[in-house]
This record gives C-alpha cells, sequence and structure tokens, in this order.
C-alpha cells in the first residue's frame, strides 16, 4: 500500500468513528423546570428541597441535567399572573403550579407547556381540569380536596370543643378554591347547629384586625382554609388566637406552628410527589393523560401545649387518633 493509500484509509476511518465519538461526549440535555409560587423561596425552603431531593431519586441532578427557575410573588397574588407569563417567555419545559391561583394563572398563559399543579384545593370545582382521572388538557398534578377536610375539622371542633356556639372562618378572597371550602364550612357549621361566621384576609395586617373582631362577636373557635398567604402567616396567626383565648383549627402544619389542632397531608411530602409526574412528562407522556392524584394520608397533629395555655383537655378519643401530639 503507498503512501497515498494509507493516508485515505486513515481519514476515512476517523471520519468513521469522530460523530460516534463526539455524539457519546454530549451532555445531557440541561431541562428547566419553571416552579410558580404566590410566597417566596425562603418561605419554600423546605420544600424546594423535598422537591430536588425526589428528582435527585429519580435520577436528576441539579445543573447536570435540570435547572430550576423560581418565580415567588411575595404574597402579593395579582403579580402572579405576570410571573407565569414570565416562566412561558423563558420556554422552561414544565412548570410546578403551588395552589390554585398559580395552578389558573398558568393555565392561562400556556396551553402547551406542561404544568404540574401542586396542592390545588379542587381542580374540577375551579375549571382547572374535566375530570381526575383524564385531565386532559396540558395540566395534572396532586389536588386536595379542601372541603372534605373542612368537615373533618369541624368533627374535631365538636368533639374537643362542644361549648363553642358560633365559629369563625379565615379565607383569603383571592384564592377561587376557598369559595367551595367556605362554602363546606358553613354546611358543616349548619349540621353541627354552630354560628358561622366568615373574616376575609388579604394579608398580616387583616389578619391581625380581624381577631379583636372575632373575640367581640363572641366567636368560639376559629378554623383556617388551606391557603399559602395563610400558611406562611401559621405562627402569627396561633399567637393571635392564643392571645384572644381562641381555640384554632387548620391544617396539620398549622398545628405544628403554635395552632391547637391540625388535619390534612403533609405539605413537604406533597412536593416529593410532583417529581414522578416530571419525570413522565420530561420522559414524554401528556400531562393529560395522566390522573389526578389526591393524598393517601392525613396527619392528624394535636398541639398540647397550646391547649394548656388555653385550658381545654384534649379528649382521649382525639389523642388516640393523632399521629403527632406536640407536649
Amino acid at each position: 500500500m503507498n503512501k497515498r493509500r494509507r493516508l485515505i484509509v486513515a481519514l476515512g476511518a476517523g471520519a468513521l468513528t469522530a460523530p460516534f465519538g463526539s455524539l457519546a461526549q454530549q451532555p445531557a440535555k440541561l431541562y428547566r423546570i419553571g416552579f410558580l409560587d404566590p410566597t417566596s423561596a425562603p418561605l419554600r425552603a423546605e420544600g424546594l428541597e423535598a422537591f430536588r431531593r425526589g428528582l435527585l431519586d429519580l435520577g436528576y441532578v441539579e445543573n447536570k441535567n435540570f435547572v430550576i427557575e423560581f418565580r415567588g410573588a411575595e404574597g402579593k397574588y395579582n403579580r402572579i399572573p405576570e410571573l407565569a407569563a414570565d416562566l412561558v417567555q423563558l420556554k422552561v419545559d414544565v412548570l410546578v403550579a403551588n395552589g390554585t391561583p398559580c395552578s389558573i394563572a398558568a393555565k392561562r398563559a400556556t396551553t402547551t407547556i406542561p404544568i404540574v399543579m401542586l396542592a390545588v384545593g379542587d381542580p374540577i370545582a375551579t375549571g382547572l381540569v374535566a375530570n381526575l382521572a383524564r385531565p386532559a388538557g396540558n395540566a395534572t398534578g396532586l389536588a386536595i380536596l379542601a372541603p372534605e377536610l373542612m368537615f373533618k375539622r369541624f368533627e374535631l371542633l365538636n368533639e374537643t370543643s362542644a361549648r363553642a356556639k358560633r365559629v369563625a372562618m379565615l379565607l383569603n378572597p383571592e384564592n377561587p378554591s376557598n369559595i367551595n371550602t367556605s362554602n363546606a364550612a358553613e354546611a358543616a357549621a349548619k349540621s353541627l347547629k354552630m354560628g358561622f361566621q366568615r373574616f376575609e384576609v388579604r394579608n398580616l395586617d387583616e389578619i391581625k384586625s380581624a381577631f379583636p373582631a372575632m373575640a367581640k362577636s363572641g366567636v368560639g373557635a376559629v378554623v383556617l382554609t388551606l391557603d399559602t398567604m395563610l400558611s406562611s402567616n401559621h405562627v402569627a396567626i396561633a399567637l393571635l388566637a392564643e392571645n384572644h383565648r381562641i381555640p384554632s383549627f387548620g391544617p396539620a402544619e398549622y398545628a405544628k406552628s403554635g395552632g391547637l389542632i391540625g388535619l390534612g397531608a403533609n405539605a413537604i411530602e406533597l412536593y416529593r410527589r410532583a417529581t414522578p409526574f416530571i419525570d413522565k412528562i420530561l420522559k414524554g407522556a401528556k400531562p393529560g393523560d395522566l390522573p389526578i392524584e389526591q393524598p393517601t394520608k392525613f396527619e392528624m397533629v394535636v398541639n398540647l401545649k397550646t391547649a394548656r395555655a388555653l385550658g381545654i383537655k384534649i379528649p382521649n378519643s382525639i389523642l388516640v387518633r393523632a399521629d403527632l401530639v406536640i407536649e
């Protein structure tokens, strides 16, 4: 073989092997996950950490094959639509929407980007999906059927503080899911022959103003709806309730923050449970074909420290059912 032929053969071998070598060295696709939240990243630190751990368990490594584009409204619900539009402009691969207001804004902002809803109060009643089993459209995720939970909280209230003849409810009118929850609360109060009064609050200042009004109207207990503005003020609400000597009931996390009794899904666990939806979508599944999931386990938390401060004896029938008793 002369020199010319040897050179051609060498070049040919290089031409055949070079493309395969360069393909093998190409980095994995970097997915952009949009995260739309009514509050802020610091307030969501624990949940976001659970979210990252869930993705890691599925083989995703942050900054290697995914990044999170977080947008928080800092409690200003009127900013949520513009933040949703911002994430759509970034052309994220999937958009996580935390709560009903964010899910509604995400659905209005895009009909093509897959949406994973997190802790939505009632996706059918709010028009987010037509069916839990086959949501259709571009959204799926996790729903907490808040009206059903509200009935259970009222049953606990009645069992704990039967002398409460008038019950107040704190709700954020800017959260559409609170309408059905509020109606469920009123129906529960009526079935237990209790008076019922709504107190609409949009921020901490309005929460602070609500408690003197409750005390003046003879409220014997207060119940919280599931709402991110309220959850970001759980500690302040629990302290206000204790100072005004009003037994308070809400989600499980609320009792951990000082409320009397809490019942609900483990909020942090929901962040982790959102990640399999993302994994399936990034692998080609259509969100409309993925059934909406609901919590399979609810957590009851009893705060005996708060009960002692209020002079309330928690019945043993409740204590034996509690998943966590705070001494």
